[in-house]
């Protein structure tokens, strides 16, 4: 009888740990629980009013406030032992936007000093050709210094499923966190590897074509989302220029100069001016945006964070989409409730029209 006992406890304790773990694959009651997750997280009353909350999940942790205002909450599953780590959006105020227009790209892997007393070594991807936002890796480093030992903690006190989230520049920085995460768990941080999966909303673009393609890699098999409203402006951001310095090293593109010497005159002088006509816009662009996104930019971070030294900026301005896309398509139903406004500007781009599209895609 006893041992009957015991054989039984130990088939619930089975049947509870596959139950709590995390699974791959988008899902429409985890993206509304992230949903939730946000509305509790702040403030602002029109942004979130009507948002539901999942009374299972507990908010027991709030970061202060650190980089370019930047702030991430821990939210607990206790009864699945799955950690939420959601990331803030843009705050209201000139720092928190700095973050976004601070938009220079800089390789995936490197250094940053952010204070006096905290480098952050990163290595998002292995591909010496990525490159990521430098705005978005100073808020990833700032808020990677309490995370990670909050991850530690959970770790330690049998946590090992963890989602990582945020809406907006919060999705944005979620790209990035989670690849310095993966990181971390490939280098052996945690003696038993700990699940990850993203959900990202509204997300702008977080680095260049090669970052996209590591990070697509590493989270593939259904790990990673960026869930977006086909009417929001938001992830079509930052804005981008592709030269043909950006493609991978065989191709026809960056050695036309030198076909081009090779044709008969006077072929060879209208291809010539064909070419430069068309290479030198995007050259001359590429430079404007790093200069002004970057290097002035830059001078306006250093007024908020007097310890912080950039990186080299990465020779480019190719900002792509990353990761698997869950679209929430609107339809004129959707725009008779959320018509377009020019003045409303982040209209599209709140809590209520995602989630009234994703319970119209996606119905519970």
């Amino acid at each position: 009888m006893k041992r009957g006992a015991i054989i039984l406890l130990l088939f619930f304790i089975v049947v509870r740990v596959n139950y709590a773990q995390l699974t791959p694959g988008f899902s429409p009651s985890e993206y509304r629980d992230f949903l939730g997750i946000t509305a509790g997280s702040v403030q602002d009353t029109a942004f979130i009013k009507g948002i539901p909350q999942n009374a299972r999940l507990k908010r027991v942790y709030e970061s202060p406030l650190v980089g370019l205002e930047n702030k991430w909450y821990l939210w607990i599953d206790q009864t699945q032992k799955i950690a939420w780590l959601t990331i803030r959006g843009t705050a209201n105020n000139p720092t928190s936007w700095l973050a976004n227009f601070y938009s220079a790209l800089i390789p995936a892997q490197g250094k940053m000093k952010i204070k006096e007393e905290y480098m952050f070594e990163y290595q998002f991807s292995d591909d010496p050709k990525a490159a990521v936002h430098v705005g978005w890796t100073l808020s990833t480093g700032a808020l990677a210094e309490t995370m990670v030992p909050k991850i530690d903690s959970l770790y330690a006190a049998g946590y090992r499923d963890f989602v990582v989230s945020g809406h907006s520049q919060g999705g944005a920085i979620s790209y990035l966190m989670t690849a310095h995460l993966y990181h971390l768990n490939d280098s052996g941080r945690w003696g038993e590897p700990i699940r990850i999966k993203t959900y990202a909303s509204a997300a702008p673009k977080p680095g260049n074509l090669y970052f996209s393609y590591h990070y697509e890699f590493v989270t593939r098999g259904g790990w990673a989302f960026n869930v977006v409203n086909a009417a929001d402006w938001v992830p079509e951001t930052p804005f981008s220029v592709q030269t043909v310095n950006d493609f991978n090293v065989t191709n026809p593109f960056s050695d036309a100069k030198g076909f081009i010497k090779k044709q008969k005159f006077p072929k060879n002088l209208i291809f010539k001016k064909a070419y430069n006509n068309l290479d030198h816009p995007t050259q001359k662009a590429k430079k404007k945006f790093q200069k002004y996104l970057g290097y002035y930019a830059g001078k306006e971070v250093v007024k908020t964070l007097p310890a912080y030294q950039s990186p080299d900026f990465f020779d480019s301005n190719h900002f792509t989409r990353a990761g698997a896309f869950v679209i929430l398509y609107p339809d004129a139903e959707y725009y008779r409730i959320y018509p377009d406004e020019k003045e409303k500007v982040f209209k599209h781009h709140a809590l209520q029209p995602y989630l009234y599209l994703l319970n119209k895609h996606y119905p519970e």
